[in-house]
């Protein structure tokens, strides 16, 4: 499966706007766009400039396919589908995107960031009622509840993220006292989601 590899902190510094790829390192004085806060490349500093109305339909995709980890493929499979139920298609799509289960995984705070969280879905170690899913694009519904394995539960990384991250569970999905079970209250809504996008921009792009 394509995936990207390059820095991702490369990634944050071409949409000049945090994304928190890296989890802890994005709050410290070590992340680059403290130090560097404008593209990357010979040219970064002359793209500060306001772009043309295209460009900024496009960056904002841009930052919303970054965020959550999705390629071009299947951004554009989820938008489609957002673009068939009835509704407001941005808000939709946003839903769509947070309800995967890599990024639900994320944010139970079992991974710092939605990478790490993805890892742990990757290499079995989540199950959904009871049965393991190791698919990070499985769509989560109202009242299914997702667990962390046994020996995940042991994992020096995940019991770190649990103890340091400062990050509230969101609305829509409730905690265990351990916190190793997640359960689904409902589906969000877009005053849930704390990603950066202006959804709407990406809708105008695609109906072009």
């Amino acid at each position: 499966m394509a995936r990207y590899t390059g820095p991702v902190c490369r990634l944050c510094r071409r949409e000049k706007t945090k994304l928190f790829l890296k989890g802890a390192k994005c709050d410290t004085a070590k992340c680059p766009m403290e130090k560097r806060p404008y593209p990357p490349g010979e040219h970064g500093r002359d793209r500060m400039r306001q772009g043309s109305e295209y460009l900024n339909q496009l960056r904002e995709k841009q930052k919303a396919r970054r965020i959550y980890g999705v390629l071009e493929s299947q951004f554009v499979k989820n938008y489609e589908e957002a673009n068939r139920v009835t509704g407001i298609t941005g808000e939709t799509l946003l839903r769509i995107l947070e309800t995967r289960l890599d990024n639900v995984c994320f944010r139970a705070l079992w991974g710092a960031s939605r990478s790490q969280a993805r890892q742990l879905v990757r290499h079995g170690h989540v199950l959904v009622n009871g049965k393991r899913v190791t698919i990070p694009s499985y769509r989560v519904r109202q009242g299914e509840v997702i667990t962390l394995s046994p020996k995940a539960r042991t994992f020096i990384t995940v019991r770190h993220n649990l103890d340091t991250i400062d990050r509230p569970i969101v609305p829509w999905l409730e905690a265990s006292s351990d916190r190793f079970e997640i359960t689904v209250l409902n589906m969000p809504l877009r005053e849930h989601v704390d990603a950066p996008v202006r959804e709407q921009l990406i809708v105008e792009l695609y109906s072009k």
